[in-house]
């Protein structure tokens, strides 16, 4: 098996950074509680209040079941409500 990145770059308006940043610890743990083959993630902040994260997933099924799940539990969705806008999201496998 592949290890499967997850690459989703989106933007969130600059009063809002401080409650994304604050709101990704839960995210995260909620993730490691939740979803299968979620292997650890990074934020890298952008110029233009954009942001990329980078999220690695034990194999393309495990990333596709997560994303079925969507923001089903309080920290996702915690996390996922300071996103103002969704800029691009792409997959690709660890070479």
């Amino acid at each position: 098996m592949s290890t499967t990145v997850e690459l989703t770059r989106f933007k969130v308006a600059p009063e809002r950074t401080a409650a994304m940043l604050a709101a990704r610890p839960g995210m995260l743990a909620d993730f490691l509680a939740d979803r299968d083959g979620f292997l650890g993630a990074r934020l890298v902040r952008l110029p233009g209040d954009e942001w990329l994260d980078i999220v690695e997933w034990r194999s393309a099924d495990d990333f596709a079941a997560s994303r079925r799940k969507g923001g089903n539990l309080p920290g996702i969705a915690a996390f996922f409500a300071t996103i103002a806008e969704l800029v691009s999201a792409e997959e690709g496998v660890l070479a």
